[in-house]
């Protein structure tokens, strides 16, 4: 109440901004007849001074006005298109690093022109970031000239191109780029061996084109570089054919409230449970029983690992809750993922967990060997790593809290040129889905006649097809989306608006491409003719579990003032009525005695439908929430790995850093077999010796009485002299430049060798650590814990490998890009002496985390990079 009180007197917190953002369009209109006068080379001109200006110490937001005025300008001149007011509010949000919601039809890639030059002054790139490489390549084509007029350099990434070529495209001022590349860029230049290789520039800015697609959509799935991991595929097909043995019952919300409140157990006469809501399955007790007797097998939970549980538990969810033609298309002998949110085919994806095997092992398919993570990262924690982010699209505001909580974007409506004038009809709802397919193909018939274009939605292959064999026996001609290619999609798309055009395609396919009314290209004459039927019409075939989808199909119509009209058509049957509470709609109907065919319309329904999309939308942000949790734990891990290797690609000198590993090894085995707190005739001196002929080839040569008389700090003095002159001795026997190089090779091959045997171990660690919730345990704490002893361990890999290789290798200059770990040699032992002197003076010990952020970077009482949550000092740096 008082929110709307202090609203209604000072105004929304969107219409203070946009107040706020309006003065500064005065400013920039103020500048435009300055702008205009001036010749082509005295507006190019304007880049060089404004770089000048900000290097002497003016800030972006003083040069804004006159830059915005110079681009719009520049945009007259060359695309003959001019920015709207409400555009430069839009390229202002973007400029603050703000998420702006610009309907459909707003020219959003125009908008994007402006936030990008001012950004581009400070020449450290900037990255336009789009979905598909189609609109990268078409934006790219379609404002490149703007900038290229302005002076400054542009390029695109698509995902063919070579190494040489993406690096210059990154190299200019301005990148268009999908965010699938940058991401893959990014993981790629963490594994290369050169500095030279790499592609990227330092993230500093990015402007998210279909922020909402990227950011939310794509963000439960993690980018993955993988390679083949040793695993047999025998137990996928095993577990496959003991599935239609086994008897599943699927659960829904009400039959699940129910069975609470009576205290009736569900699971009881069958073998699993489908839970469709959350996605999930589970084996019951005599589910598992079952199981172990059609396999043979005497306890599925005896192997540590849980492989058993976890293959009958994938085999289970490929049967019950993924569909062909829904989830997925079998073409060409393979199984290849359909983008639930787009309706596009994403070949050369896989599912992560066994699942994709699974699915191929219940279409009767060759099962490709399962994936073993190299290198992996979110989206969400990508994107977080740039200077500066900022998003567009035509629907954030129902997403804006996420968008705060994840991204901390703040989301700003921007108001439209033209005022929206699209007819959005109450929905209706049938009670079967055969009597709503009836009525939808009635629907589309009647506009079809009447000359009226229709886009029909729907949210799978699936349904497209039904819907399509329905039309073609009524004898009504149209265009499918096929969703293999871009190009022809956009061509499709933009044909929509054409008189009599029924054109049928999944909710979100087609996005960057306008539907102009009369076709496109289109003549006044035709525009006007399709305005008079009533523009385009949108036909939604169902609700998407997400408002926002349901909001992007609307979207399609209605641009830029044009009429239009929306209306979906709904039945009890459909996905999210039958998983959300469409019990109490289908009393209602009865109670109306409702005969088949008949439809209802009421306010009540719509509002029962959007509370089911908030409950699937409140879920799976949770999801989102959830997935991050987890990832902020690797990502600190990935920071402290990537952050070491960085070092290493480009120090000059990274001997260092080896000497710190060998004193670190040194001690090491000196507090494990010659502890300070025993004696020295205590001390394991065998393994000592054993491990320092076996490293470094040297031998200790102590007399009794020497070792009597010793101390842990004298012995630990005496290994750190005598290694490091192994060390430099090594380094003569090779010749500098050769063993510089050689040290730099044998580092990275072991960070990347122990950072792929840590992501496995995580990803093992993450597949059963829910199940310590059942021993009342956190299980984000208690994964926190494991990959924390996890990390330590990789380490400690990293450095004990490093030595042992590093004094063990032999190869000829020639060789030096073939070096293989595999190869050693066996040098002869050195005799280790004891100084004259009694007592060395103590030598401070080096802790691990000096190898992962120097001192200089890294506050002794910051977090510790290894993710334990402790403060450095309490942690790697004690």
């Amino acid at each position: 109440m008082l929110k709307m009180l202090l609203n209604a007197i000072f105004g929304s917190q969107n219409e203070r901004e946009l107040k706020k953002l309006a003065v500064i369009v005065d400013s920039v209109n103020f500048f435009e007849t300055q702008t205009a006068a001036l010749s082509d080379e005295e507006l190019k001109g304007k880049t060089t001074e404004f770089r000048n200006r900000l290097g002497g110490g003016e800030t972006l937001a003083a040069l804004l006005p006159e830059a915005f005025a110079c681009v719009r300008e520049a945009a007259r001149r060359t695309i003959k298109l001019r920015h709207f007011d409400v555009q430069l509010i839009g390229g202002m949000a973007l400029h603050q690093g703000k998420i702006a919601e610009m309907k459909t039809g707003e020219g959003k890639t125009l908008v994007a022109t402006l936030a990008a030059y001012i950004n581009s002054l400070e020449a450290k790139g900037v990255h336009i970031v789009t979905v598909n490489d189609y609109l990268a390549r078409r934006d790219r084509s379609w404002m490149g000239p703007v900038f290229e007029f302005m002076g400054l350099s542009v390029g695109f990434v698509q995902h063919d191109m070579p190494t040489t070529e993406r690096r210059q495209a990154y190299a200019c001022d301005i990148t268009y780029v999908t965010n699938n590349e940058l991401g893959f860029d990014y993981l790629r230049d963490n594994m290369v061996v050169s500095k030279d290789d790499r592609v990227l520039r330092p993230l500093n800015y990015a402007i998210v084109d279909e922020v909402d697609s990227i950011l939310i959509d794509e963000a439960r799935t993690p980018l993955i570089i993988s390679g083949p991991a040793e695993e047999s595929t025998d137990k996928y097909y095993l577990c496959n054919r003991i599935i239609p043995h086994l008897k599943g019952r699927n659960i829904t919300e009400a039959e699940e409230i129910e069975a609470k409140y009576k205290g009736t157990d569900l699971s009881t006469g069958f073998d699993y449970i489908v839970d469709e809501k959350n996605h999930s399955i589970v084996l019951t007790e005599q589910g598992v029983q079952k199981s172990e007797n059609l396999l043979g097998v005497n306890n599925i939970y005896d192997d540590l690992k849980g492989e058993w549980v976890h293959h009958i538990t994938q085999a289970l969810r490929a049967h019950n809750l993924f569909k062909r033609d829904v989830h997925y298309v079998i073409k060409d002998g393979q199984v290849i993922i359909v983008d639930e949110f787009t309706g596009r085919l994403m070949p050369g994806r896989r599912w992560s967990e066994g699942l994709h095997q699974a699915v191929e092992a219940k279409e009767h398919l060759h099962i490709a060997e399962e994936n073993q993570t190299l290198a992996t990262i979110t989206f969400q924690n990508f994107f977080r790593m740039y200077k500066k982010l900022a998003g567009m699209t035509g629907t954030a505001m129902t997403e804006a809290p996420e968008f705060w909580e994840i991204y901390k974007l703040d989301t700003i409506e921007i108001p439209t040129h033209n005022k929206m004038v699209r007819a959005d009809h109450a929905d209706v709802i049938y009670r079967t889905e055969r009597e709503k397919n009836d009525a939808i193909i009635n629907e589309i018939e009647s506009l079809w006649k009447k000359g009226q274009p229709v886009l029909v939605g729907t949210r799978s292959i699936e349904k497209s097809e039904k819907i399509s064999n329905m039309l073609r026996r009524k004898g009504v001609p149209h265009q499918v989306l096929n969703a293999k290619y871009h190009e022809m999609e956009a061509q499709i798309i933009a044909q929509a608006g054409k008189k009599g055009t029924v054109t049928i395609a999944t909710n979100m396919a087609g996005r960057g491409t306008d539907i102009v009314l009369g076709g496109n290209p289109t003549t006044p004459e035709e525009a006007a003719l399709v305005r008079d039927l009533g523009g385009l019409h949108i036909l939604g075939t169902e609700r998407h579990e997400a408002r926002r989808i349901d909001n992007q199909l609307r979207g399609r119509s209605g641009r830029q003032g044009d009429p239009g009209s929306s209306r979906f058509f709904l039945s009890l049957e459909d996905e999210l009525m039958r998983l959300f509470g469409s019990e109490r709609i289908s009393i209602l109907m009865q109670k109306l005695g409702m005969k088949e065919g008949e439809e209802i319309q009421h306010p009540w329904i719509s509002k029962s439908i959007e509370g089911a999309q908030r409950k699937v939308e409140a879920m799976n942000f949770d999801i989102r929430k959830q997935l991050i949790e987890y990832d902020n734990v690797m990502n600190k891990q990935r920071e402290a790995v990537y952050r070491l290797r960085n070092e290493i690609l480009e120090g000059e000198d990274i001997s260092q850093t080896t000497k710190d590993m060998i004193a670190e090894s040194v001690e090491e085995k000196a507090d494990l077999w010659a502890p300070a707190k025993a004696y020295p005739e205590q001390w394991d001196w065998t393994s000592l010796e054993a491990w320092l002929h076996r490293t470094f080839g040297l031998r200790l040569e102590l007399n009794e009485d020497a070792r009597i008389h010793l101390s842990s700090p004298v012995l630990i003095e005496l290994l750190h002299e005598k290694t490091l002159e192994a060390y430099e001795k090594r380094r003569t026997e090779l010749t500098p430049p050769f063993f510089h190089h050689i040290e730099r090779m044998i580092l990275l091959q072991m960070i990347d060798t122990a950072w792929k045997e840590h992501l496995y171990d995580l990803d093992q660690v993450k597949k059963g650590i829910g199940l310590r919730a059942y021993g009342q345990k956190d299980p984000r704490i208690e994964y926190q814990k494991e990959s924390f002893s996890l990390f330590e361990q990789m380490m400690h890999r990293i450095r004990e490998a490093t030595v042992e290789y590093l004094f063990r290798i032999q190869a000829e200059p020639q060789q030096a890009r073939r070096i293989a770990p595999a190869a050693s040699f066996e040098k002869q032992p050195v005799a280790v002496g004891v100084k004259p002197a009694a007592v060395a003076p103590a030598v401070n010990k080096i802790a691990a985390a000096d190898t992962v952020a120097p001192i200089d970077k890294l506050g002794r009482n910051d977090p510790c990079p290894c993710g334990s949550g402790k403060k450095y000092k309490k942690c790697c740096g004690k």
